[in-house]
């Protein structure tokens, strides 16, 4: 990944995620949302947005609904705030790496308890 590549990949991480928290009105998304990473195509025309959710199972359906129906409000906002020849068509793809590691980790704290 080239140098610019990387810079306008740590823009986008932080400015969508100023845009969840401080513009997007939607109460499903209001700080439940975490960016966790950010992955810019070569020539900046596509971004896959990695974001987990802080929340039960119920929900998330949901949210992950609230964030596609605010997709297009969200890359228009990314358009005003990053100076870009073209605005990246951003991808939301919900991640759950964190959510794994959370119960990979309990499994071991059981199992060296000897409750398993």
């Amino acid at each position: 990944m080239s140098l610019r590549n990387e810079r306008v990949r740590k823009t986008l991480m932080k400015e969508i995620s100023d845009i969840l928290l401080k513009e997007i009105k939607d109460p499903k998304i209001s700080g439940l949302i975490s960016i966790t990473d950010v992955e810019v195509s070569h020539d900046n025309s596509y971004a896959k947005v990695f974001y987990s959710v802080l929340s039960s199972d119920d929900k998330k359906d949901e949210i992950v609904e609230a964030i596609k129906k605010n997709t297009p409000k969200i890359r228009h906002e990314v358009g005003k705030r990053v100076r870009l020849r073209l605005t990246p068509e951003l991808n939301f793809i919900l991640d759950e790496s964190l959510e794994r590691g959370a119960r990979i980790t309990d499994l071991i704290d059981k199992i060296s308890k000897g409750e398993i």
